[in-house]
């Protein structure tokens, strides 16, 4: 028998003493636990290959790039991270061999990382990994993942995140 779910025992502690915020703090607090049980799960699959998600993301962002270099700024804006978050991640890779990183040749301000053959290859691997977990949730039909997916966009709206 599965434990009494955490959640709901507060949203009923919550429906007593704060009856209009209830079921915004019952969704915030979802969504952050959801978030906690998925990053678990991608990140037990990307462990065989040496990877956390974060670092996942950015190999994978400089495999999509025509050129497989980025400015690590713009890297920041996409991966949606800190810049210091982006530096620390490229230096983790750079020290395996998968990221190389350099001054761009235009501005020597502007810091440009470029992934190696390894790095691809280590990308696309880790990608089928993920791909055949169902990026942690497998057992959800498309329709539910697309349900999800539907249902979050006014949080990310509100947030100021998307436009529409």
């Amino acid at each position: 028998m599965p434990a009494p779910d955490p959640i709901a025992e507060a949203h009923r502690q919550w429906s007593a003493r704060w009856p209009e915020h209830a079921d915004h703090m019952a969704a915030v607090t979802s969504v952050m636990r959801a978030q906690q049980l998925l990053l678990s799960r991608i990140e037990a699959v990307l462990k065989p290959y040496g990877l956390t998600f974060a670092a996942y993301e950015a190999l994978r962002l400089l495999a999509f790039a025509r050129s497989g270099t980025l400015p690590m700024g713009k890297m920041g804006t996409r991966l949606m991270v800190h810049p210091a978050s982006v530096t620390n991640v490229i230096g983790r890779l750079e020290g395996r061999g998968l990221v190389g990183r350099a001054p761009s040749p235009d501005d020597r301000r502007v810091v440009l990382a470029t992934i190696t053959p390894a790095g691809r290859e280590l990308a696309e691997e880790a990608t089928a990994a993920l791909n055949a977990s169902g990026f942690g949730i497998a057992e959800l039909p498309a329709e539910g993942a697309a349900a999800i997916r539907a249902a979050l966009h006014p949080v990310r709206r509100v947030t100021g995140d998307v436009e529409d």
